[in-house]
């Protein structure tokens, strides 16, 4: 089928039409990508860095650090690129390349972030055997599971999307290469590969939902019964973040990508995707990580040694 192939690049439109728009997003987008690459470095590095950090929390926050640098990094320099030049180019093969990057990637967070509502349940409502169940190895595998299960969903769609004849027209209204869109522009039948698609989707989305959704409700109930108003309003304020982010992150997702009409093409599915591939990933670092007092604790005390250092 790849010997019909007559389109060799596609045009995304991008965010918008408007060229003041594209400025005052290009700088919003820059300033959002390098608050994402600061909180996420400081992150690992932080954690790397203290001993006190060697726990299965910072190790399972670590992780997810460098999964959203990289995850971000499959579009937002392309988009960066795009809104300052206006070049809406993307070749065929950076097409498909980032395409399967995007959703294995994204699917991978998605696991990493019922991994650490797990983590967070079995510390808050199983203390005493904490360190007997989330022991280094069992982290590792959990760690590894969430990579290796994701590669294993969404590269056999991926493979099969590629070897799609691509006729024209070969315009995506989007700012980075989407796969429904993508399936939108073939010309030949893609019945199958939408099925197969959307019952990965429910198998990544709705199903670490659950997992998400149990775990902290069994921490919320856990809360309820600490004695202490101060430790209850404390307990709250960690999780009530922790359940904004997650609460946006999933619903603009499930929206996304799971409704009658999810074939997407919108202006409002674009605004979608920003929401959780960007906005949710710059406050991550700064809501799972860096409001910790043990990680405050820690930047201080690297502020204050580097400051000591550059002095002498």
């Amino acid at each position: 089928s790849m010997n019909h192939t007559t389109v060799v690049e596609f045009v995304l439109l991008g965010l918008t039409g408007s060229r003041h728009l594209e400025i005052i997003l290009f700088l919003f987008l820059a300033i959002a990508y390098f608050l994402i690459l600061l909180g996420n470095t400081a992150v690992i590095s932080i954690t790397l860095g203290n001993h006190i950090l060697q726990t299965p929390m910072y190790y399972f926050l670590r992780n997810f650090a460098l999964l959203e640098i990289t995850f971000t990094s499959t579009f937002i320099p392309s988009t960066l690129y795009s809104l300052l030049t206006e070049r809406k180019m993307i070749s065929l093969p950076g097409c498909f390349l980032q395409m399967l990057l995007f959703f294995y990637l994204g699917a991978c967070t998605f696991f990493h972030v019922a991994t650490m509502s797990f983590d967070r349940y079995v510390a808050i409502c199983c203390p005493l055997h904490y360190t007997t169940i989330m022991n280094n190895r069992f982290c590792l595998q959990q760690v590894l599971a969430c990579w290796t299960v994701s590669f294993l969903l969404m590269f056999p769609p991926t493979i099969m999307i590629v070897q799609l004849p691509f006729c024209g027209p070969n315009i995506m209204n989007h700012f980075y290469c989407d796969t429904s869109l993508l399936l939108q522009l073939s010309c030949t039948d893609t019945g199958f590969i939408e099925v197969l698609m959307l019952i990965i989707i429910i198998i990544i989305i709705p199903g670490t939902l659950i997992v998400t959704a149990v775990s902290y409700g069994c921490i919320i109930i856990s809360i309820l019964h600490i004695p202490s108003s101060t430790g209850r309003k404390k307990a709250f304020s960690t999780c009530s973040a922790h359940l904004i982010v997650v609460t946006i992150f999933y619903s603009t997702s499930i929206y996304r990508y799971i409704r009658r009409e999810q074939r997407g093409g919108q202006d409002s599915d674009k605004v979608l995707s920003f929401f959780f591939s960007v906005v949710t990933q710059m406050l991550n670092p700064y809501i799972y990580s860096l409001r910790n007092n043990q990680v405050k604790q820690a930047l201080k005390e690297s502020m204050l040694k580097a400051f000591s250092s550059s002095q002498r």
